[in-house]
């Protein structure tokens, strides 16, 4: 028999609203009322040494100890791979975490900036272990709740979570970039994962002042990523801004493939070089990363270590065929960029305006979403505006 975790949730509950994420008293009995462990069904997987990943079942847990990580204040990596679970794995092993129980200082962080109100409908996109979906479910009613999960596998487990938490809404498999038109207009779209724009379908099927929460990231980085907040106009349109940093995995359709190949020999003829006028130690800081994106959208960060233990950077950008290498040379950065694009000349002078505006952060960044683009600014200058159109 599973042990009462009441105790464990209304201690949960106490910690958010101490961290300031949770003030509103009918998402603290969502808190209070939800178990986070029957979302962590068949197991979770826990860092362990050289990058694996040691897998722990509900089944092959002490009760005790299952409760405990239940109720960590942390992410837990609940599939590798886009298909690996923790009862099918015997041993730590490797992979890329797929599908995971986000922290629950950043889900409940989410929903109370939502600024739901009772009799709301919302569409949730990711469903992932349905955790959140259950909170939505127990604040707005199940009826009010549809959530789209793309990975059948997740979605299936999510399903079978909710009704064993008492909860019977509309759980659909499918691409949530697409939203769910059947059960549209919403007044709240609310997405657990990392996209590059906002899909102007969720614009559509969220009625005129609805608002739109989600994190954006112009290019594919795990930082330099914000949690934008946009209201739906009577036109089409919706305008917002970005309320602070965040943090998902990618919407899987848009997540890079990674790299593969010797990177020496990817980088040996370059077009030119020159020592470099800002460092670009920067694009380790999350402002200047989302900057980065937004300069070069399609440009991936690579970290590496030479031979002699020399740390390198590098800018590869596959569909434009295009790099930039960076190295230290004892007074500051050179660089050597090939390809038909200087990637790192667009950065760069986006790095000089930000820091000629007085760094401001990324909350400071407001955006504007149309049919044909997105528009990103902050302040009154025109050098720290950038319009992607919509191909």
């Amino acid at each position: 028999m599973s042990p009462d975790t009441a105790s464990e949730r209304r201690a949960l509950a106490d910690r958010l609203q101490e961290a300031g994420v949770l003030s509103h008293p009918k998402w603290r009995a969502a808190v209070e009322a939800v178990p986070r462990e029957l979302f962590l069904q068949p197991g979770v997987f826990l860092p362990a040494d050289g990058g694996r990943w040691k897998p722990l079942t509900a089944l092959g847990a002490d009760p005790a100890e299952w409760s405990k990580i239940a109720y960590r204040d942390e992410s837990l990596v609940t599939q590798l791979d886009g298909h690996l679970t923790a009862d099918q794995a015997a041993a730590p092993a490797p992979g890329v975490p797929t599908s995971s129980s986000t922290t629950p200082v950043t889900v409940v962080g989410m929903l109370e900036a939502l600024d739901v109100e009772d009799g709301h409908t919302v569409l949730e996109i990711g469903t992932g272990t349905g955790y959140s979906t259950a909170l939505l479910c127990h604040r707005l009613g199940e009826d009010n709740v549809t959530t789209v999960e793309v990975d059948p596998g997740v979605a299936a487990r999510a399903d079978a979570a909710l009704e064993a938490a008492g909860y019977s809404t509309w759980t659909m498999t499918g691409d949530g970039l697409l939203g769910h038109p059947h059960s549209a207009p919403y007044d709240r779209v609310i997405a657990t994962c990392t996209v590059r724009r906002i899909p102007h379908t969720w614009v559509r099927q969220t009625r005129p002042g609805g608002t739109i929460l989600t994190t954006v990231a112009p290019g594919s980085w795990a930082y330099g990523t914000g949690l934008a907040k946009v209201t739906v106009s009577d036109d089409g349109t919706a305008e917002g801004r970005i309320v602070g940093e965040s943090s998902f995995m990618q919407a899987r359709s848009q997540a890079a493939v990674p790299l593969a190949g010797d990177l020496s020999a990817r980088t040996a003829y370059a077009d030119h070089e020159r020592e470099a006028k800002v460092p670009p130690t920067l694009l380790e800081e999350w402002m200047p990363a989302f900057l980065a994106q937004l300069a070069a959208p399609g440009a991936q960060l690579v970290r590496a270590v030479l031979g002699d233990g020399t740390p390198q950077l590098y800018l590869f950008d596959p569909d434009r065929e295009s790099f930039a290498a960076f190295a230290e040379n004892g007074c500051g950065w050179t660089v050597r960029q090939g390809g038909p694009v200087a990637l790192w000349d667009d950065i760069e002078q986006a790095f000089i305006v930000w820091q000629a505006a007085g760094r401001p952060d990324i909350s400071s960044m407001r955006l504007r979403v149309t049919p044909h683009s997105h528009t990103y600014w902050t302040g009154d200058s025109p050098a720290l505006r950038c319009e992607h159109r919509l191909i």
